[in-house]
């Protein structure tokens, strides 16, 4: 039971960044956003929430699968230290790209993600493969969103 427990808290915690997130800054993605130019490779709308909706949860088992390891507490702590940095710089993003409209300092905060993920995920490596492996289509989104967040600052 108790490792069940510390997997909903896994799952929960970055689901609840996302919606908190979500939740400030809903307004400017329908209002604000809809009037800025856009690259080509814009996705439609209806793809962020399910995208980010699943990369949370993938966060959160690669969370609870160095939680409830056994290795060293010196090898998961460095882990858990950049998984919450990269929390915090994404829960970020989304005030300073939507809540307060600033792509160019949005930008400076999604490249630190796109570093700490990397660190998250080579420091995850040490402890479990699977929880790094997890983390990797999160980097390619987060790749993916630093091309379109750099467009966007630049057309507009």
């Amino acid at each position: 039971m108790k490792n069940i427990f510390k997997l909903i808290i896994s799952i929960a915690i970055p689901l609840a960044v996302g919606a908190i997130s979500g939740y400030f800054t809903q307004s400017s993605v329908t209002t604000w956003f809809v009037t800025l130019n856009k690259p080509s490779f814009n996705p439609p709308s209806w793809v962020f929430a399910p995208v980010w909706t699943t990369l949370y949860i993938m966060m959160g088992i690669a969370f609870y699968i160095i939680w409830k390891s056994h290795a060293k507490l010196e090898k998961r702590y460095t882990g858990y230290t950049y998984y919450w940095l990269q929390l915090a710089a994404n829960f970020l993003w989304s005030f300073l790209f939507f809540y307060y409209r600033q792509p160019g300092w949005a930008l400076i905060d999604i490249v630190l993600m796109f570093i700490l993920i990397s660190c998250t995920i080579i420091s995850f490596r040490k402890v479990s493969k699977t929880a790094a492996w997890l983390l990797v289509p999160y980097l390619c989104w987060v790749t993916f969103a630093t091309a379109l967040n750099f467009e966007i600052w630049r057309l507009n």
